[in-house]
């Protein structure tokens, strides 16, 4: 059985505040981009400039936030039937990657400047200005994207607000570098430069990790398992729980459960049970989305060759072993309990009044007992 468990990872609300996260952001992005373009030839500041073409590849990243997490929110489909959380999950590695890249060429650019710092020209104040207003509007995007995110538990949302953070630091570095060579000390631009890099670069792989963890089906952590298995062997009705896999999606969790029950109870109460622990798992984990349960009587942890008949076989080695001592017709019904290696048997007969039953129940039990699978056999009347 295969349950859906009602936790959406975002709702419309959450999703309309995205998409208008989005479009203001890719407004902010067009406006600094073209005022530190501009700002920058005037005001003489070819790190400014540089920043501000930065700036435009900021709308692309946008652009690409915006579809893959339209993608990643859609239902399920015939073809994705896990839904499309995971085109979210790719944005993220992609735009992990485009930062770790950034990062690089933030040290490379620096190391050569180092090397000819000579060559450096003076800006003027006008580029202070600039870089001043970009370091405050890229810091409250990242601030709003980070606490937008976090709610909607997204993790392309997360690699998009570090995207801001690192542009509001690159213009950090353009207003030390700035400031540093007006005042005649050209080479803090670089070193702040350098330093910068290497923080994106490490909050960037994190971010990449994640995102490989997650598209390999990585397990969750051991202590939240633990806690998930705790969950479902305190519900009433489990003995016991094996082969419980864990994996994620975007931010929705997916587990897959063997839940050891009673041998002899029904098939509909085992549903039930399976049922209910889905539910309480839906109330205490909100981030499980999907639980796939398969209800066993033992642990078959193990990979077993299946050698015990079906019913149809079985019925017909039964009714040949009594065909001399009961019609076919006086059989109610049959309840078969596979257990191991043997099927134990529940047989319903319509009672006779004159029928000795201690007497024709040791006399189909012995009928039985060449029977090689046969365990026990429990007669019942009617």
């Amino acid at each position: 059985m295969s349950d859906q468990v009602q936790n959406k990872m975002q709702q419309p609300k959450e999703q309309q505040q995205i998409g208008n996260l989005l479009l203001l952001s890719g407004v902010i992005d067009f406006t600094l981009a073209l005022l530190k373009i501009v700002v920058g030839w005037f005001a003489n500041s070819h790190a400014l400039i540089a920043d501000g073409i930065h700036s435009f590849s900021d709308l692309v990243t946008d652009i690409m936030v915006w579809i893959l997490n339209r993608v990643g929110t859609e239902e399920p489909d015939d073809d994705h039937p896990y839904g499309h959380a995971r085109f979210e999950t790719l944005g993220a590695l992609i735009l992990g990657s485009m930062l770790i890249i950034v990062a690089g060429f933030l040290v490379y650019d620096s190391v050569l400047r180092l090397i000819d710092i000579e060559s450096v020209e003076i800006p003027t104040w006008p580029a202070l200005v600039a870089a001043l207003a970009s370091i405050g509007a890229k810091e409250w995007l990242y601030q709003i994207t980070r606490s937008i995110g976090k709610k909607a538990r997204s993790n392309l949302l997360a690699a998009n607000a570090w995207h801001h953070r690192s542009d509001a630091l690159s213009s950090v570095i353009v207003l030390i570098g700035v400031g540093g060579a007006i005042l005649g000390v050209a080479w803090l631009e670089m070193v702040a430069a350098i330093g910068v890099a290497f923080m994106i670069a490490l909050v960037s792989l994190k971010l990449v990790k994640e995102s490989i963890e997650e598209l390999v089906d990585t397990a969750l952590a051991e202590s939240t398992v633990a806690d998930i298995q705790e969950t479902i062997e305190n519900a009433s009705g489990v003995r016991g729980v094996h082969s419980l896999r864990t994996r994620k999606m975007g931010s929705a969790v997916i587990l897959d459960i063997h839940l050891q029950v009673d041998p002899a109870i029904s098939v509909s109460e085992g549903h039930y049970i399976g049922a209910w622990v889905t539910q309480q798992l839906g109330h205490k984990f909100r981030e499980i989305s999907d639980v796939t349960v398969h209800i066993d009587f033992e642990d078959d942890a193990h990979v077993k060759i299946l050698q015990l008949p079906l019913r149809t076989e079985a019925r017909r080695e039964l009714l040949a072993a009594w065909k001399n001592f009961l019609p076919e017709e006086d059989i109610q019904k049959l309840t078969l309990h596979y257990l191991d290696e043997v099927i134990n048997v529940e047989v319903y007969l319509i009672e006779c009044p004159t029928a000795d039953k201690p007497e024709q129940q040791k006399t189909l039990t012995e009928a039985a007992t060449s029977i090689i699978w046969l365990g026990e056999i429990e007669f019942w009347y009617r």
